[in-house]
Protein backbone atom coordinates (compact mmCIF):
# COMPACT_ATOMS: atom_id res chain seq x y z
CA UNK A 1 0.00 0.00 0.00
CA UNK A 2 0.95 3.09 -0.99
CA UNK A 3 1.57 5.95 2.32
CA UNK A 4 2.31 8.96 0.77
CA UNK A 5 3.21 10.45 -2.57
CA UNK A 6 4.65 13.83 -3.52
CA UNK A 7 7.21 15.70 -6.33
CA UNK A 8 10.65 15.02 -5.27
CA UNK A 9 13.37 17.66 -6.26
CA UNK A 10 16.82 16.81 -6.48
CA UNK A 11 19.57 19.96 -6.41
CA UNK A 12 23.32 19.78 -6.54
CA UNK A 13 24.22 22.11 -4.08
CA UNK A 14 21.68 24.59 -4.35
CA UNK A 15 18.38 23.50 -2.34
CA UNK A 16 18.80 25.87 0.95
CA UNK A 17 19.04 28.80 -2.05
CA UNK A 18 16.32 27.45 -4.00
CA UNK A 19 13.37 26.77 -1.01
CA UNK A 20 14.75 30.37 0.40
CA UNK A 21 13.43 31.90 -3.08
CA UNK A 22 10.06 29.76 -3.03
CA UNK A 23 9.44 31.34 0.23
CA UNK A 24 9.83 34.50 -0.30
CA UNK A 25 7.86 34.87 -3.72
CA UNK A 26 5.30 32.62 -3.46
CA UNK A 27 2.64 33.47 -1.16
CA UNK A 28 1.85 31.04 1.54
CA UNK A 29 4.90 28.81 0.89
CA UNK A 30 7.05 27.57 3.70
CA UNK A 31 9.32 25.43 4.18
CA UNK A 32 8.06 22.53 6.51
CA UNK A 33 11.33 20.81 7.82
CA UNK A 34 14.89 21.26 6.95
CA UNK A 35 17.65 18.75 7.42
CA UNK A 36 21.11 19.24 6.61
CA UNK A 37 24.09 17.09 6.15
CA UNK A 38 27.68 18.04 7.99
CA UNK A 39 29.24 19.51 4.82
CA UNK A 40 26.17 21.79 4.72
CA UNK A 41 23.97 20.58 1.95
CA UNK A 42 20.88 19.53 2.64
CA UNK A 43 20.12 15.94 3.02
CA UNK A 44 16.51 15.89 3.10
CA UNK A 45 14.04 19.44 3.66
CA UNK A 46 9.56 19.61 2.69
CA UNK A 47 8.21 22.50 1.29
CA UNK A 48 4.74 22.72 1.46
CA UNK A 49 2.82 24.99 -1.39
CA UNK A 50 -1.01 25.58 -1.19
CA UNK A 51 -1.21 22.15 0.59
CA UNK A 52 1.04 20.37 -2.09
CA UNK A 53 4.35 19.07 0.07
CA UNK A 54 7.57 18.37 -2.30
CA UNK A 55 10.02 16.98 -1.13
CA UNK A 56 13.75 17.99 -1.78
CA UNK A 57 17.45 17.68 -1.16
CA UNK A 58 21.67 17.98 -2.09
CA UNK A 59 22.25 15.07 -4.75
CA UNK A 60 25.28 13.06 -2.41
CA UNK A 61 26.98 11.95 -5.85
CA UNK A 62 26.78 14.91 -9.11
CA UNK A 63 25.20 14.04 -11.82
CA UNK A 64 25.56 14.77 -15.26
CA UNK A 65 21.57 15.69 -15.53
CA UNK A 66 19.61 18.71 -14.07
CA UNK A 67 15.89 19.46 -14.22
CA UNK A 68 13.98 19.38 -17.55
CA UNK A 69 11.28 22.15 -18.03
CA UNK A 70 8.75 18.81 -19.17
CA UNK A 71 8.21 18.62 -15.88
CA UNK A 72 6.76 21.73 -13.78
CA UNK A 73 4.99 22.92 -10.81
CA UNK A 74 1.52 24.57 -11.77
CA UNK A 75 0.47 27.57 -10.06
CA UNK A 76 -3.08 29.05 -10.04
CA UNK A 77 -3.08 32.15 -8.73
CA UNK A 78 -6.48 34.60 -8.31
CA UNK A 79 -5.25 37.75 -10.49
CA UNK A 80 -2.95 39.00 -13.94
CA UNK A 81 -1.10 41.14 -10.96
CA UNK A 82 -0.12 37.68 -9.38
CA UNK A 83 0.91 36.26 -12.72
CA UNK A 84 3.33 38.83 -13.74
CA UNK A 85 4.72 39.17 -10.21
CA UNK A 86 5.55 35.10 -9.67
CA UNK A 87 6.71 34.96 -13.14
CA UNK A 88 8.83 37.70 -12.67
CA UNK A 89 9.99 36.83 -9.38
CA UNK A 90 10.89 32.85 -10.17
CA UNK A 91 12.42 33.89 -13.71
CA UNK A 92 15.15 36.59 -12.75
CA UNK A 93 18.21 34.46 -13.69
CA UNK A 94 16.83 31.79 -15.13
CA UNK A 95 14.70 31.30 -18.61
CA UNK A 96 11.08 32.54 -19.88
CA UNK A 97 9.55 29.84 -21.80
CA UNK A 98 5.75 31.32 -22.26
CA UNK A 99 6.18 35.39 -20.91
CA UNK A 100 2.94 36.12 -19.49
CA UNK A 101 0.30 36.53 -21.47
CA UNK A 102 -3.25 35.74 -23.06
CA UNK A 103 -2.97 32.29 -24.45
CA UNK A 104 -6.78 31.49 -25.28
CA UNK A 105 -7.05 29.32 -22.14
CA UNK A 106 -6.48 31.50 -19.98
CA UNK A 107 -6.73 35.30 -19.26
CA UNK A 108 -3.07 35.30 -18.12
CA UNK A 109 -0.57 32.54 -18.45
CA UNK A 110 3.19 31.91 -17.85
CA UNK A 111 6.01 29.24 -17.97
CA UNK A 112 9.28 30.04 -16.12
CA UNK A 113 11.95 27.99 -15.78
CA UNK A 114 13.73 29.35 -12.41
CA UNK A 115 17.73 29.66 -12.01
CA UNK A 116 18.13 26.79 -9.92
CA UNK A 117 16.14 24.77 -13.18
CA UNK A 118 12.98 24.30 -11.67
CA UNK A 119 10.09 25.24 -14.01
CA UNK A 120 6.86 26.60 -12.92
CA UNK A 121 3.54 27.32 -14.86
CA UNK A 122 1.41 30.18 -13.56
CA UNK A 123 -1.80 30.65 -14.28
CA UNK A 124 -4.45 33.21 -13.23
CA UNK A 125 -7.97 31.37 -12.23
Amino acid sequence: MIVTAAPFLMFQGACEAALTLYVQVIPGARIVSLEKKPDGTVAMARLAIAGLEILANDSPPVHDFDFTPSTSTFLTVDTVEEVDALASALGEGGKTMMPPGDYGFSPRFAWVQDRFGVSWQINAA
